[in-house]
């Protein structure tokens, strides 16, 4: 007589068991997890520190403190200091100096635009479109070489070139049978400005150009390739495949563009102080004006604070542009 044995469970080894069953304290079983986590979490702050640290001291703190001096009517010398509300932001706005180096800082922006964003992309593109490797290095090289001068040097150096009589540019003017346009550049008020900003954008063309540069390399050869086999011309490639792909690096090229077109200070110091008659007057040399000259330091506080506020927002409305216009690839 045979007996039918029921089956048995498999027996599973004490390594199997060990395999399948989660360790106490790995992450993501439980409380050990989480707290390793958090754990992680705050070493990663201690790092950190440090740096916040600086920024605080160094940035926030020197802010705060601006804000509240130009609160005041404050004489450097005698250390008195007198509170008067708004009435600097009110003497500000009646200013019209201070409107017209609002006005000179605008005109930087929009042609630091011109030449070192939208200029200097295009320029960008030209230069990576040579095929020979050695050339593009040597124009790189080239095109960057003034951006390692500083603006110091610059704009002595262009304030010889602007020279009435014996300057390069009039010299040039005369050689060339257009005699009639020399002028002192620095001495009119309707040239003084524009003959500054253009020093700047030669001194500061290249970086743009060395920057997008580099951004254009970023791009898969690829996307051009299959542009050039459906018989996309050069010209279309650069808007179609070029500019879009590189819209990450013109917003930054723009932001920092910008701010600095409202901060710019030494070669307006240099080439003109701000003269003649307050016409090449911008914000940062207007502050100084106000602060070292006429030793009010609550006025210049309250320019600071306007070109604090001003760029600022425009930063923040170019970011909100660019986050939302993003190409992923």
């Amino acid at each position: 007589m045979t007996t039918t044995q029921a089956p048995q469970a498999p027996v599973r080894t004490r390594l199997e068991r060990g395999r399948t069953a989660p360790a106490a304290g790995a992450p993501g079983t439980g409380a050990p997890g989480a707290a390793r986590r958090r754990g992680a979490a705050w070493r990663g702050l201690v790092w950190l520190l440090p740096a916040l640290a600086v920024l605080a001291v160094f940035v926030y703190w020197p802010l705060i403190q601006n804000i509240v001096f130009s609160f005041l009517k404050w004489n450097i010398y005698s250390g008195e200091q007198t509170f008067v509300s708004v009435d600097n932001y009110s003497a500000l706005a009646e200013d019209p100096v201070f409107w017209r180096a609002l006005g000179n800082n605008a005109w930087y922006a929009v042609l630091s635009i011109v030449f070192q964003v939208l200029g200097a992309l295009v320029l960008a593109a030209i230069v990576e479109s040579v095929r020979s490797d050695r050339w593009r290095k040597a124009f790189r090289a080239i095109y960057f070489i003034p951006s390692a001068i500083s603006l110091t040097v610059a704009g002595l150096l262009f304030y010889f070139v602007y020279q009435p009589q014996t300057g390069l540019l009039n010299v040039f003017l005369d050689g060339i049978g257009l005699g009639q346009f020399s002028q002192a550049w620095l001495g009119h008020e309707s040239t003084a400005i524009f003959a500054i900003i253009a020093m700047s954008q030669w001194q500061g063309f290249g970086y743009s150009v060395l920057l997008f540069s580099v951004a254009l390399q970023r791009i898969p050869q690829e996307l051009y390739e299959a542009a050039q086999l459906d018989g996309v011309g050069p010209v279309r490639r650069f808007f179609t495949v070029s500019v879009p792909l590189v819209r990450e690096m013109t917003g930054l090229m723009m932001i920092v563009t910008i701010s600095g077109a409202f901060q710019v200070f030494n070669e307006v110091m240099v080439m003109t102080s701000g003269g003649p008659n307050n016409s090449s007057q911008v914000l940062g040399t207007w502050l100084y004006h106000a602060g070292f000259v006429t030793n009010d330091f609550g006025s210049a506080a309250a320019i600071g604070v306007a070109i604090f506020v001003i760029t600022l927002l425009l930063a923040v409305a170019q970011l909100a542009y660019s986050r939302k216009r993003r190409v992923e690839w």
